[in-house]
């Protein structure tokens, strides 16, 4: 992917503040979602690193987007972690911090065997506790993390640091 198209993608990243709540800066994707060449550049930059990945993850909720596009570049299929409550049965729990409070996520039953190998896919790394709890979950149920892949990374918040010893793919840094 060259630089300017990569710019072009930044570009159409909204910023909403106080989002959700006071104090946070919230980056809204959906204007490069609706642009079907900037959507189409990033998915296929963030599905070359999937490798030999058996299931790609898509981390709730913008990652299911994200995730399930790169799945199908990559020929693979594509596993959910939701938020708590969503699946009608669950694999493994896992309570994490957000930077505006914790929540819980849950991976699906069946979707993720022993020594299934994973490609996570969230939209932006922020504190990085997300895609930590989801990395997690993956190996509670026995899966391998081949690598994570992220459109947007926050620098500032440090959460790279969350996930020291993972392979991590960054499009793009603000």
């Amino acid at each position: 992917m060259t630089t300017d198209v990569l710019a072009r993608a930044f570009g159409l990243i909204r910023d909403v503040p106080d989002w959700p709540s006071p104090g946070v800066l919230f980056r809204d994707i959906t204007p490069l979602l609706a642009d079907a060449k900037a959507f189409a550049s990033v998915i296929e930059a963030l599905a070359e690193p999937a490798g030999d990945a058996d299931v790609v993850v898509g981390v709730e909720a913008r990652g299911f987007l994200l995730g399930a596009a790169v799945a199908l570049a990559a020929g693979v299929g594509v596993v959910p972690v939701r938020k708590a409550g969503k699946l009608p049965q669950v694999a493994a729990s896992r309570e994490y911090e957000l930077e505006y409070g914790t929540a819980t996520l849950e991976l699906p039953a069946g979707g993720v065997s022993p020594a299934t190998k994973t490609y996570l896919i969230d939209d932006v790394l922020a504190t990085g506790g997300t895609l930590r709890a989801s990395c997690d979950l993956v190996e509670q149920a026995g899966g391998i993390v081949t690598g994570i892949g992220v459109l947007l990374e926050l620098d500032a918040l440090a959460g790279r640091a969350q996930l020291t010893g993972r392979t991590l793919h960054t499009l793009l840094h603000g």
